[in-house]
């Protein structure tokens, strides 16, 4: 079940059940069931906060995963910043905030999927699986 949280800001997600919809599509393309996974939408100034707290990083970013997954089934806590991915969304051509918060959202799901993105050649992997998902809804 996906469940979508506001912490530190008042953001409703429009189409949560298309959303959910889609999440499970992409897990089930990259061989997984979906579980319980929790959206919750932030500051940056928050998600800075974790990130110093729980990963000792002392920069913004647009995305922390916590992974709860047992075998072939994901579960997660994805905490995400929308005034980061306001910020990348202005900051790279062709992409506007929509298309970027999907991008983001999809991403954890990747991670809890086992994509990984900080080893050689893994971002290129990882960006290949986010332009494949966001097509199945047309962004």
């Amino acid at each position: 079940m996906v469940r979508y949280y506001n912490d530190d800001c008042t953001y409703r997600l429009p189409q949560k059940r298309l959303t959910a919809a889609w999440l499970k599509s992409v897990a089930e393309q990259e061989g997984y069931t979906l579980g319980d996974v929790n959206y919750i939408f932030c500051s940056a100034a928050r998600l800075l906060e974790m990130n110093k707290e729980f990963l000792a990083h002392d920069y913004y970013t647009d995305i922390i995963t916590f992974d709860y997954t047992e075998g072939n089934r994901i579960s997660g806590d994805l905490f995400i910043s929308l005034d980061t991915i306001q910020t990348n969304a202005e900051q790279f051509a062709n992409n506007d905030y929509h298309r970027e918060l999907h991008r983001v959202i999809i991403h954890g799901i990747l991670h809890l999927c086992g994509i990984n993105d900080k080893g050689p050649g893994e971002r290129e992997i990882m960006e290949a699986e986010e332009n494949k998902a966001l097509a199945l809804i047309g962004l």
